[in-house]
């Protein structure tokens, strides 16, 4: 019998024109978006949610964390997955059941019941960012490749800025199951639109073998620990708690192991040598600081506007919306310069340089009384910056890579991003701990009778409460809470200003990083590359 030869590579052959291309274009990048948007949507509601299913903040954090393990679990397991099932029904299959998840999640009467379902959610959820990046660089031609990832890049900058803003809203208007079935009407008519118009890429080899099911085994003991590691150790103390550390082993001991596997197996369900190919392991670190970098700066200033500035949750979140839109409105110029020939490192350059200057100003006009208006600025800086990232780094990486390689390295980039989001979200709630405590001790001393200001201060607060009260030591007392709070307020400014320059520092050291990526030009992949179906 004549054994099937592989198809010849035609880099053509999955590029849409006109309204094919528009559709899918707009039905990836939904997807990717709505994924997004539900890693932070819930954010803002944990509240509201602790009152209706009758739940702690360690019990209301699993809604957040599971979410977040699931999807660090699934995206690098992504190429795999499509190969062997075809990108068309993974996509599809990932839709529904990140809609069916959705579903289950508003119908949840418990708050277990909720943290289980918004597991199968981020399951969903996982494939939709990675499968979604590696689509828009198939139907585009390649010297379109920059406008694509302008689109992707719209998705993941927006998404996590909208989350807060969205739930924010939508809490304060509605009942809570609200921010889950809002995901159901976009799910359902992005599943309808996957099986008309996304193709099957007929390049991409099928696995000859089955699932790894002890590469799965240690992917999910890895990663998942890890990310378990980094949601909880706050909340668990850290070290504090042999939880934490039963978690920590397991989370080295698992990406060790997983490591290896992946080497020394044939057909491994995250191929890790594809961190090899072209400029995929300088744009993966990039990714990662561009995550930590992105999710860190996301995080610290609406906790510290909501704490101690007094906005709202939807008022916070509307503060960064113009920022975003920019990034939104300036990635598709970056790409069409991008399409030009203009060097990626140089604009990467530049957006990760107006990203330090956005944190840096930040941390100087950062005080308890800082309004609104002291934001507009540089947060308008950030979205610039940001348009300057994420779509040059994108291009970078995926350059010279097609088949099974492109969704591998997909699932790769936004697995470290996600990783890197959330190592930044840990050390900066470490930080806000010990740095509090800390600029409190150094803050202690001040209040002192020999301290005139704190004199002149104390003796008016206690003025002011005698005239409520007879007895002094009562307003003594009253007088040493305000000034304790006080005392706490500026330490954790202070705090938070160390923060913002530590970011910003971070950012100035990784920008030689860009300038180590070799220019990739794109090549037809070989059948051993992936490029090839047999």
């Amino acid at each position: 019998m004549e054994a099937v030869k592989p198809l010849v590579y035609d880099p053509d052959a999955l590029v849409e024109y006109g309204w094919r291309r528009a559709i899918i274009t707009i039905t990836v990048v939904l997807c990717a978006l709505l994924e997004l948007i539900d890693t932070t949507i819930v954010n803002v509601a944990t509240t509201t949610l602790m009152g209706a299913l009758g739940a702690t903040v360690t019990e209301i954090t699993w809604v957040i964390a599971s979410y977040a393990i699931a999807n660090v679990i699934v995206v690098p397991m992504s190429g795999w997955l499509s190969a062997r099932f075809g990108r068309k029904n993974y996509f599809a299959a990932s839709i529904a059941l990140f809609t069916f998840g959705s579903f289950m999640c508003a119908n949840s009467t418990g708050i277990w019941e909720l943290v289980g379902w918004r597991f199968v959610q981020g399951i969903g959820g996982g494939a939709l960012l990675t499968t979604a990046q590696s689509i828009l660089v198939e139907i585009y031609p390649k010297k379109k490749i920059g406008m694509a990832m302008a689109f992707f890049g719209m998705g993941v900058i927006l998404g996590p800025t909208l989350g807060p803003v969205t739930g924010g809203y939508l809490i304060e208007h509605y009942e809570w199951p609200v921010i889950f079935t809002v995901n159901i009407p976009v799910g359902i008519i992005a599943f309808f639109l996957t099986l008309q118009f996304i193709k099957d890429n007929p390049f991409i080899a099928k696995p000859t073998r089955g699932m790894d099911w002890f590469g799965l085994f240690l992917l999910i003991i890895g990663i998942g620990s890890l990310q378990l590691f980094l949601e909880q150790g706050e909340q668990q103390d850290w070290f504090e708690s042999k939880f934490i550390m039963i978690v920590a082993a397991l989370a080295v001991v698992g990406i060790i192991g997983f490591i290896y596997k992946m080497f020394n197996t044939r057909e491994p369900i995250v191929d890790l040598s594809v961190l090899k190919k072209g400029n995929l392991a300088i744009g993966v670190t990039l990714q990662f600081i561009l995550g930590f970098v992105l999710f860190g700066s996301v995080f610290v200033l609406p906790l510290f506007m909501q704490r101690f500035l007094g906005f709202s949750p939807t008022a916070t979140g509307a503060i960064f919306i113009p920022g975003a839109l920019l990034s939104g409105f300036s990635m598709p110029i970056v790409g069409r310069l991008l399409q030009n020939g203009f060097n990626p490192k140089i604009l990467i350059v530049i957006g990760f340089s107006l990203t330090a200057i956005f944190v840096g100003w930040i941390s100087l006009v950062l005080t308890s009384a800082t309004s609104e208006s002291y934001f507009f600025w540089p947060l308008l800086i950030r979205g610039l910056g940001m348009g300057f990232i994420f779509v040059p780094i994108s291009n970078l990486a995926l350059a010279g890579l097609q088949g099974r390689d492109l969704t591998q390295a997909s699932g790769l980039m936004n697995m470290i991003r996600q990783i890197g989001g959330s190592l930044s979200v840990a050390i900066i709630g470490v930080l806000t701990v010990t740095g509090t405590a800390q600029h409190r001790n150094d803050l202690l001393p001040n209040i002192s009778t020999t301290n005139t200001a704190f004199n002149d201060t104390f003796n008016g607060l206690v003025n002011n409460f005698m005239r409520f009260t007879s007895d002094i030591s009562v307003a003594q007392q009253q007088a040493y809470a305000i000034m304790e709070r006080r005392v706490f307020a500026q330490a954790s400014v202070l705090t938070y200003i160390d923060i913002l320059q530590y970011i910003t520092l971070f950012i100035l050291i990784c920008i030689p990083l860009i300038l180590m990526a070799r220019t990739i030009k794109a090549k037809a992949p070989s059948a051993e590359e992936g490029g090839g179906v047999h």
